[in-house]
């Protein structure tokens, strides 16, 4: 009995790869012709959680996707071209998207944006209807350029400011009406729009009437009141997802829950974070920004060449 235990599993680990190559052969929720995917926004962006959560989710589950997520979110940066006296203890102004975008389109040649902006575009002050006016300009400005650009485009209503973490208290009520003006686009401008600030709102709404001191955001940075930590991410992966037509992560508290059905999940989540790690600072580099401070990272072709290796390796794990 013993000598037939390696074989018995030997067969069930088998027949569950068998089983979820089966489960993987539909269409991704992408469009056939997207296979590079685009993410632009702010340090909440480059954190990367929320893409890297997407990653993986989408090689576990469409191993045949052809697929690259390129993100290219930079710390500080706003769309509005506003920049708050003294930010960065008077250091340097927000860098301001208008500066880079073209850089960056020609050299990444997506086929798909993903556009996160509003958190630094108030410039955490109190709601003030010029500046909402240079949001709204800069959004519309983003919008025309990647159109242009032949790319598809998807907003994403901007992540949630925690008040009580942060101590700009009705900052948190600003970024609701950056939200709900970006939703409002849907109909009347017939973009295409993911919230991601509701259910973001929501969830620590509901947790925090149970716990007066939960907080979405103060994992990455000290109680900022801005950065989510894993949970936010993926709160925000998980509405993209849906928003995407992908009703199976609705339940998934996790990303590791939404990939546990694959027996390398954990395995490719690590690969896909490592890569996404590996590209970031590369890509930022090689488009050129005017923020001081970031990783330079390896020359975008060396980082390209480790990239692919990390892909060979996630494949042979995904199939």
């Amino acid at each position: 009995m013993t000598n037939r235990c390696p074989l018995i599993i030997t067969l069930l680990l088998a027949f569950s790869m068998s089983q979820w190559r089966g489960l993987c052969q539909a269409q991704s929720p992408f469009p056939a012709n997207v296979h590079r995917v685009l993410f632009l926004g702010n340090s909440i962006t480059y954190a990367g959680g929320y893409v890297t959560d997407i990653n993986a989710y989408i090689n576990v589950h469409y191993p045949q996707a052809a697929l690259e997520f390129i993100n290219v979110g930079l710390p500080s940066e706003t769309v509005s071209g506003l920049s708050e006296e003294g930010h960065a203890d008077g250091k340097f102004a927000r860098p301001d998207l208008h500066e880079r975008l073209a850089r960056v389109l020609v050299q990444t040649k997506p086929d798909l944006v993903f556009a996160c902006y509003g958190m630094n575009d108030g410039i955490y002050l109190p709601f003030d209807e010029n500046r909402f006016q240079k949001f709204k300009d800069g959004i519309n400005w983003l919008h025309t350029e990647l159109v242009k650009s032949g790319a598809q485009v998807i907003h994403l209503t901007p992540p949630i400011y925690d008040d009580l973490k942060g101590g700009k208290t009705g900052y948190a009520a600003v970024l609701d009406r950056y939200a709900d003006w970006l939703l409002n686009q849907k109909a009347s401008a017939n973009w295409e729009v993911i919230d991601i600030h509701y259910p973001m709102k929501r969830f620590l709404d509901a947790h925090r009437n149970v716990d007066a001191t939960f907080a979405i955001a103060g994992f990455s940075l000290a109680d900022d009141g801005v950065h989510p930590g894993a949970v936010g991410h993926w709160i925000m992966a998980k509405s993209i997802l849906l928003g995407l037509g992908e009703k199976t992560v609705a339940n998934a508290p996790d990303i590791k829950s939404a990939i546990a059905g694959h027996p390398n999940g954990n395995q490719i989540l690590a690969l896909v974070s490592e890569r996404q790690n590996l590209m970031k600072d590369a890509w930022l580099t090689a488009t050129g920004h005017q923020r001081p401070g970031m990783k330079v990272g390896l020359p975008l072709a060396d980082a390209q060449k480790k990239a692919a290796e990390l892909d060979a390796r996630i494949q042979a794990l995904s199939h």
